[in-house]
């Protein structure tokens, strides 16, 4: 077990019993380690104690971000802020392939891939020579590989790295100044692009819904659609679906697993909180 399924594990345990408030010593002793391993561990982690951790991935801080954050469309518009809260918002770029490309399944198009770590379990980054095409959770490269030749059954998959792979594989190093644009070249409808693009717009620490969504869209009715496109995102992480939640402030489900979702959710509050400290 690596140090994110350690950590996964321990914050699964945690909301299932968060009704009792478990402390240190319940949580370690869950996943087999010393209170004082989990601790460090844990701030090696996230940055921050498992206490403060917690406090941020737990459903009231979830109802707490939708009562007080500003509307997406306020957001979208904003200037003048600084730091990671605007970090999707400075360097990632959606481009829509054209209709030959969508229709094709990508016949002739060059994907190279690279599998790298995360905090959250290894990344497989997929990219064409436009940008990057797919990012999604794995456990295994083999695994990863048969996603991407699902996704794109006729292009030319190839293992390597460019630019833009290398761009995203640093990400996690936390060195998020002056980063360089990335450029996103997606297979996806004119509607799943444009929830795509409103997705960039959440700021980090921040959570919203899908009728927040629909709305920013000008399709207020489409929730149950919008839910759709943002269960077929193709870039996680960067594409931060993790934010959308159910309006009751329920996390929800995720592509690449609930406990995954909680997980990101409370690491990026927790960035949030460094900065705001």
């Amino acid at each position: 077990m690596n140090d994110y399924q350690r950590i996964a594990t321990a914050i699964e345990f945690i909301h299932s019993k968060f009704p009792d408030q478990p402390n240190l010593e319940n949580v370690a002793a869950h996943i087999h380690l010393s209170p004082f391993h989990f601790q460090r561990m844990f701030r090696e982690w996230a940055g921050v104690s498992p206490k403060k951790f917690l406090q941020y991935i737990s459903i009231r801080h979830a109802k707490y971000l939708l009562e007080k954050k500003h509307s997406l469309a306020d957001t979208a518009y904003e200037t003048g802020l600084s730091g990671t809260s605007r970090l999707h918002d400075l360097f990632v770029t959606i481009e829509g392939m054209t209709p030959g490309e969508f229709k094709n399944g990508a016949e002739r198009l060059s994907i190279q891939y690279s599998v790298t770590a995360s905090p959250f379990g290894k990344i497989l980054i997929g990219s064409t020579p436009k940008g990057i095409c797919n990012i999604f959770f794995c456990e295994t490269e083999s695994q990863g590989i048969a996603e991407l030749k699902d996704k794109w059954p006729n292009a030319n998959i190839s293992k390597g790295r460019n630019e833009q792979i290398n761009v995203v594989s640093s990400f996690f190093k936390e060195d998020w100044d002056n980063l360089p644009k990335v450029k996103l070249h997606l297979k996806g409808t004119g509607f799943q692009l444009k929830v795509w693009e409103a997705l960039l717009k959440i700021q980090l620490g921040e959570l919203t819904t899908y009728a927040d969504i629909a709305s920013v869209i000008h399709h207020p009715r489409s929730f149950r659609a919008v839910g759709t496109a943002i269960g077929s995102n193709p870039v996680a992480f960067l594409i931060p679906c993790h934010r959308v939640i159910k309006a009751t402030g329920i996390i929800g489900e995720y592509n690449w697993g609930t406990t995954r979702k909680k997980a990101i959710i409370g690491w990026e509050s927790s960035r949030q909180l460094g900065e705001a400290i």
